[in-house]
Formats: structure tokens, C-alpha cells, sequence
């Protein structure tokens, strides 16, 4: 294939099909199984270890087998966003053709935003399995790209005792790729680069970083308008994206590979594959890597995923809460990009004080802030601390008609796996 024909196919205009978007306002309130696994698909030391140090954070909670021993958790337990890339694919029956998510071919897809509840810890062992639908779907005009969808997808994960582990809505943009081109908004945006005294300053930033680990940190003790300890995470490299995959992240649905599995994946979803300037059919994740590319659709360069912050905005959290303490919920809005060579400072404070039940909550307002000035990943977070009075962090009640959901889909789940192997002998 010739690069002019390359070119061509890659400048292929794909808009959104009216059917596709009845679709998917059709299906809000439907919850089918997650029929796909993420990279791993059952808690171990390794899998936590390798997570946690995909995105900078080495919390021994996280990463040491033994340290958790001497914690109320009496083991190791996972980071908060462990769900990006552990599940297990459930065994399900057939969803109707009327209820299949709607393709959106050749439509770019970006997360912008999330909100995630915590309700008991993953821990060495554990499978975790979820079911997912669409919260809610809205058409919009977008200053970037034109005409966009916005779909907020739920997902309930829950482990192999059809417990619900945590339950996360995720907010994606739907976006004509062809009509990012004919924007200019981002044209004077330039590439971030550093002196050494420029890096020097980072470097003492990640120095000063502190864990609050093994010293309590009382409810008691918190005060409305405390500060939360300042963190840096950058300048942002191509090496950054390659290690947050190495930790699991970023391979389902689409599947990223190699050789004759490359060759298979392009064969299920071909418009995924968009030709490179070399002509050869390489994925649209690389958005995230190829700077080329990134142009070619108007952007200055690639940029990170917005999991990444998430997971860097809950590094944040863990380390301020100390062993004992524990994210209950977390709201994150991804509002600009973050490219490659940009840095992240995050800073936040105490915003509320409040007592529910047993549980005793501090309210936190925090932002990952760029070298531009920019704060493109502002959240709000509730989380659970030790009370002198009581003890220990309350954790919250699940939702018990989604338990229900779980433990229905766990059970036919059994049954089909059963069948499977009696048709097998």
C-alpha cells in the first residue's frame, strides 16, 4: 500500500449514524455481564506490586506481601483503581441484538471524567467480575470537535463471593474525528521543555514527598481548610505511558497486539486501525504515544489517559489518609489535556467535617494544576477516618439491588461453566 493511498484512508470522514445514537439512549438502565478480561484477571502480590509502580506509587499497602500483616487490613491490599486492569471475564448468555451497544465506527472516544465508590478492599486471591450498562447519554455541541456524545457507562465490579468491590461511572466523549481537523483551538499550544534547574525544582518536589503509612490519621485531628501535602507527577514521556501499560492498563476492549494476533484484531475491528505515515495499519490508541498521529487529527502532541490522573488523584489521597484510613468516593473532571513533557502539581484541602452512621467522613476538593497554569484535573473526594471514639474507618453498605444483580450474574455464570463442562467430557 502506498502512502498517498494510506493518507487517504486515514482522511476517510466517519460521522455519527442517527441509529446509533437511538441506540445508546436506549440502553440506559440495561446492565449486561463484562464478557471481556482486562490484562489480569485475579488478585496476586505481583499484579498489585506492578500496578501501583505503573503510575509512581510505591505504598508498601500496595506493594509489600508482608507490610499489610500489621494493618487493619491484616494483608496486602489493592491500589483504589485496581479495576482498569484487573477483571475476569463472566460467562453469560447472549445479549439481544436490540440491546448491543451501538459501534460508533470510526468515531474517537476520550475519557473526561469520572466518579468511583469504594466499598471493601481486593486482596491477594481475589477475582473480581463486572456488569456495566450506560448511565446516561447526551448529544452536544463541543468547542473541539463539533458534534459529540456524551456517555456516562457505570461499572459495577465485584468479587468471586458477589460482593461489590466499588462502582465506577465513567464519562466518555464521542467525538467526528474528521471534524478535530477543522479546529485551530489548540494550534498555539507549544511542547513543554526544561532547563536543569527547571527539573532540579521537580526533583525536590518528589524528595519532600511524604506517606502518612503507619501513623494514624484521627478524624479528630483534621481541621476544615487543612492543606494537603503538595505532589508532583511529570514531565509526562512516552517511557510514562509504556510503563502505565506494563501495570495492565489499556488493553481491553480493543486489544493492542502483535504478529498474527495483530493481523486477527484488525480482521474484528478494522476501523481501530487507522495507516500511519508509513502506511501500515497501526491502532488509534497510539494517540497516546505518536505524536504524528496526535496532528494529523489537531492536537500539538499525544497525551496521557485520564485513568492515569485518576489514578495519580487517588495516589494523593492514600498518601495523606495514612494505613487506616480510606477512600470512599471520588469525583475527577479530566478538563484539558495533559501532553507529553507536561507536569502535574496537585494540591488540595480539607473542605467539610461529618459524621454518618459510623463512619467518620472528611470532604476533600484537590487538582493536578500544569506548568501552564492550567487545572485540568479538578475532584472532590469523601474518605474514611479512624475515630478516637470508634476505632477504626467505617466502610459503606453496598447498594443491595446491584448485590442482587452481581450475585445473579455470578450464578449464571456457574450454571453456563457447568455445561460447558459436561458437553466437554
Amino acid at each position: 500500500m502506498s502512502t498517498d493511498t494510506a493518507q487517504a484512508q486515514d482522511e476517510k470522514i466517519y460521522t455519527f449514524l442517527d441509529e446509533d445514537i437511538q441506540r445508546a439512549k436506549d440502553l440506559v438502565g440495561i446492565y449486561h455481564a463484562v464478557r471481556k478480561r482486562e490484562q489480569f484477571s485475579k488478585a496476586s502480590p505481583d499484579i498489585m506490586r506492578a500496578f501501583a509502580r505503573s503510575y509512581g506509587d510505591d505504598n508498601p499497602l500496595f506493594t509489600d506481601e508482608d507490610y499489610g500483616l500489621d494493618t487493619r487490613w491484616a494483608g496486602q491490599i489493592a491500589p483504589p483503581m485496581i479495576n482498569i486492569a484487573l477483571t475476569k471475564d463472566l460467562l453469560a448468555d447472549s445479549i439481544p441484538k436490540e440491546q448491543r451497544r451501538p459501534p460508533f465506527r470510526g468515531i474517537h472516544v476520550f475519557v473526561s471524567g469520572s466518579t468511583t465508590e469504594w466499598y471493601r478492599p481486593v486482596y491477594d486471591g481475589d477475582i473480581i467480575y463486572s456488569f456495566e450498562g450506560f448511565d446516561n447519554v447526551e448529544l452536544k455541541e463541543s468547542e473541539f470537535a463539533g458534534r459529540s456524545l456524551v456517555v456516562t457507562r457505570i461499572f459495577v465490579q465485584f468479587n468471586q463471593r458477589a460482593e461489590i468491590v466499588q462502582i465506577q461511572r465513567v464519562i466518555t466523549i464521542h467525538t467526528e474525528r474528521h471534524e478535530s481537523k477543522k479546529r485551530k483551538k489548540y494550534d498555539t499550544i507549544e511542547a513543554a521543555s526544561y532547563t536543569p534547574e527547571e527539573i532540579a525544582a521537580i526533583d525536590e518536589i518528589y524528595a519532600a514527598e511524604r506517606r502518612r503509612g503507619a501513623e494514624t490519621r484521627y478524624w479528630e485531628d483534621v481541621s476544615v481548610g487543612d492543606q494537603i501535602p503538595t505532589m508532583v507527577k511529570g514531565p509526562l514521556t512516552v517511557t510514562d505511558m509504556v510503563v502505565f501499560h506494563s501495570g495492565g492498563y489499556g488493553f481491553a476492549p480493543y486489544t493492542p497486539c502483535t504478529g498474527k494476533l495483530w493481523h486477527e484484531n484488525r480482521q474484528r475491528i478494522g476501523a481501530f486501525y487507522i495507516p500511519n505515515e508509513q502506511g501500515i495499519p497501526d491502532v488509534a490508541q497510539r494517540i497516546h504515544w505518536d505524536a504524528e498521529y496526535a496532528r494529523s487529527i489537531g492536537l500539538p502532541a499525544s497525551y496521557d489517559y485520564g485513568m492515569m490522573r485518576d489514578c495519580w488523584l487517588t495516589h494523593f489521597l492514600t498518601n495523606w489518609i495514612g494505613d487506616d484510613g480510606w477512600v470512599e468516593s471520588m469525583s475527577s473532571q479530566m478538563r484539558k489535556f495533559n501532553y507529553l513533557g507536561d507536569t502535574h502539581t496537585f494540591t488540595g484541602e480539607v473542605v467539610g467535617k461529618r459524621v454518618d452512621g459510623d463512619r467518620y467522613l472528611v470532604d476533600v476538593e484537590f487538582r493536578g494544576t500544569s506548568q501552564r497554569g492550567e487545572v485540568t484535573c479538578p475532584a472532590t473526594a469523601t474518605v474514611s477516618l479512624p475515630s478516637r471514639e470508634s476505632g477504626l474507618a467505617g466502610l459503606r453498605t453496598p447498594p443491595r439491588e446491584l448485590e442482587t444483580i452481581a450475585a445473579k450474574m455470578l450464578k449464571r455464570h456457574g450454571e453456563l461453566r457447568a455445561a460447558r463442562r459436561r458437553a466437554q467430557a
